[in-house]
């Protein structure tokens, strides 16, 4: 489990530092089981920080999320470093966006936490439904000690994890500045079973299936929002001229926008699952992101998110590559 003193006294370190704006972390939510974005711009402020298994949500996004105001004249920009909280599927997140150059390494301060498993929020809604008042979840060895109005109870991290941390490979992150607790080594590997057992049914039930899925968006964009590798400067959808997908809620439209949101990721999604913890209509996105990492793993043998030096898949060119797959 996670010292959150040892966390707190990092934050204050780094926040002291004359080149560093901010650190964003986690502290604890004011409703049921959410934490929140936590921001330290003078020591005080890292008393608020918390590491604990309701730290699910991907705070990479916020480096790219980062306004720059039009600046008066004779004002220079503030080019000081933003420290950010992330686990190992978060710090992927961060080791890509270096890798496409979308943020420069000297830019960040990066404060790594080794994670033994979060908690899916939705599950635990459903084991407590209803339930408003904060919730304190720890962590104890194979178990979640969850205390609900007062009283704990130990359940089963199986019951509780989200399916990404079922086949986490990099529970302690990629990358960092500062490490929090000891290195994780992860025994685990990604098999695809639910790719696997899709991939097997007809081209008609897939596409049943999918209808369905696609019907129910709503189209409110929070998958592309609460993504860490969405940051482009102008959205597709967003565009008018050309204009790429119509406005329209409609079964042809949300079915272009989501493929095309999905092939976007091709070999750049890490697997964080933020898109589809954020959708309201319970889209299950990962599905799709992970049919398409399970492509590019067999095919080009590449990983998102693993290697800070090296290029990202879609700027590659190997002269020895068969292209087999060319007619």
């Amino acid at each position: 489990m996670v010292d959150n003193n040892q966390l707190r006294e990092a934050v204050k370190k780094t926040i002291s530092r004359d080149d560093v704006k901010y650190v964003v972390g986690y502290e604890k939510g004011t409703y049921g089981f959410q934490t929140t974005p936590c921001f330290a711009y003078k020591p005080e402020d890292a008393d608020k920080f918390i590491f604990s298994p309701l730290c699910v949500h991907n705070l990479s996004v916020f480096p790219m999320l980062e306004e720059k105001p039009p600046l008066r004249k004779g004002e220079e920009p503030d080019k000081r470093k933003i420290g950010v909280v992330v686990k190992g599927c978060d710090s992927r997140a961060i080791v890509q966006i270096l890798q496409e150059k979308g943020l420069d390494r000297d830019k960040v301060v990066i404060i790594g936490i080794p994670c033994t498993g979060v908690v899916d929020p939705k599950k635990l809604e459903k084991m407590f439904p209803g339930h408003i008042k904060n919730v304190e979840v720890k962590d104890d060895d194979d178990k979640f000690a969850v205390t609900v109005d007062g009283k704990t109870q130990k359940i089963q991290k199986s019951e509780l994890i989200p399916d990404k941390c079922k086949t986490c490979e990099y529970p302690t992150p990629i990358l960092y500045d500062i490490l929090i607790g000891k290195e994780i080594k992860s025994n685990k590997n990604e098999d695809y079973k639910k790719v696997n057992e899709f991939e097997k049914k007809s081209l008609k039930d897939k596409w049943e299936y999918w209808e369905k899925q696609f019907d129910k968006c709503i189209r409110c964009y929070a998958c592309r929002n609460a993504c860490p590798l969405c940051y482009c400067k102008e959205c597709m959808v967003d565009q008018l001229n050309p204009q790429w997908v119509r406005r329209s809620v409609n079964i042809s439209e949300n079915t272009a926008w989501n493929l095309l949101r999905a092939f976007h990721l091709a070999g750049r999604c890490i697997g964080c699952g933020q898109c589809e913890r954020s959708c309201p209509m319970d889209i299950p996105l990962m599905e799709l992101n992970k049919k398409i990492e399970k492509e590019i793993r067999e095919m080009f043998e590449y990983e998102a998110g693993v290697n800070a030096e090296e290029k990202p898949l879609l700027a590659m060119f190997k002269p020895d590559d068969p292209e087999e797959f060319i007619l």
